[in-house]
């Protein structure tokens, strides 16, 4: 089954790759094209933002299939973070496109250069804004279908993609009455690719530094941990710790248990919880158990 859901992922990061790749390709040639012809340093700067899409998504590719890739001995875990990792390479390239352009912006207002849009630019950047808008969607569907960062992160580079483009558009039509349209436009594109990098690389380190048990999930663990066994009281589950590998996830928990309860009772408690957590939550779990103290008058008895 586990396999089955692997094959699932990698299949549809691959559709959305190799998807992209061919669309921002094609994208990029006519946006490129367009903007030497107008001398334009925003569309210019909007094209290589398309095709660095090709890149994050070649490395999308990469990275859900060696993420894929079974545990080994230096890797027991297995490779699910390698994905993450791949969202991490695609933000830091993002920020890269996004300096180069902002300077290139501003050298263009402090030399006061003016450009002239064309009619056929106009219509392949509006037509961009609706692809790329359209892979967008696609890619936040795919992540969110095989809780994919680096698909998520692909989304956002469409988005600020298809952003751009719009900006675009709407400084061409009124580029003719402001000299200094342009030169804006391209710092709007860039400001807004360093804000998606920005995101994105945030997101990417959060999680490969650690984050703690969200509320949610540990309601969900302690609530099934209680109907594992409804004697188990919610103050008596604590010290919960989540570690995420992926596909892979492995969850460290603490329960008190009556101190005069027997190690073969004890056993059997915890294998129950340690059951149902798997079943319910897909996670691999290991329990400490810790004595709950006697009642005072049972102390006091012996």
């Amino acid at each position: 089954m586990k396999d089955k859901i692997l094959a699932s992922r990698k299949s549809l990061a691959y559709l959305e790759g190799w998807l992209s790749i061919i669309i921002n390709t094609v994208l990029f040639g006519l946006k490129y094209w367009v903007g030497l012809r107008i001398h334009s340093v925003a569309m210019v700067a909007d094209a290589w933002h398309t095709i660095s899409d090709t890149l994050t998504s070649a490395i999308v590719i990469i990275g859900f299939w060696f993420a894929s890739r079974p545990a080994d001995k230096k890797h027991s875990f297995g490779h699910g973070r390698a994905e993450t990792i791949a969202s991490l390479i695609i933000g830091t390239l993002l920020a890269v496109v996004g300096f180069s352009f902002l300077k290139d912006s501003i050298l263009r207002l402090i030399h006061r250069e003016a450009v002239n849009f064309t009619v056929f630019a106009v219509i392949v950047f509006l037509i961009s804004a609706f692809i790329k808008e359209a892979l967008a969607q696609f890619s936040f569907w795919a992540g969110r279908k095989t809780q994919g960062r680096s698909l998520v992160a692909d989304a956002w580079h469409h988005r600020s993609d298809a952003v751009a483009s719009g900006l675009i558009v709407v400084g061409a039509i009124i580029g003719k009455y402001f000299w200094w349209v342009d030169g804006v436009m391209g710092i709007g594109v860039s400001l807004l690719i360093l804000q998606a990098a920005y995101s994105i690389i945030r997101g990417a380190s959060s999680y490969l530094v650690g984050e703690s048990v969200s509320a949610s999930l540990e309601r969900q663990i302690q609530d099934a941990i209680r109907k594992a066994n409804s004697t188990i009281q919610l103050e008596s589950v604590h010290h919960l710790h989540v570690h995420d590998y992926g596909e892979h996830k492995e969850l460290t928990a603490h329960i008190r248990l009556p101190a005069d309860m027997k190690i073969e009772d004890a056993h059997c408690i915890v294998t129950k919880i340690e059951k149902a957590i798997r079943e319910e939550l897909k996670l691999e779990i290991t329990i400490h158990v810790e004595p709950f103290p006697l009642e005072k008058e049972d102390k006091e008895l012996d």
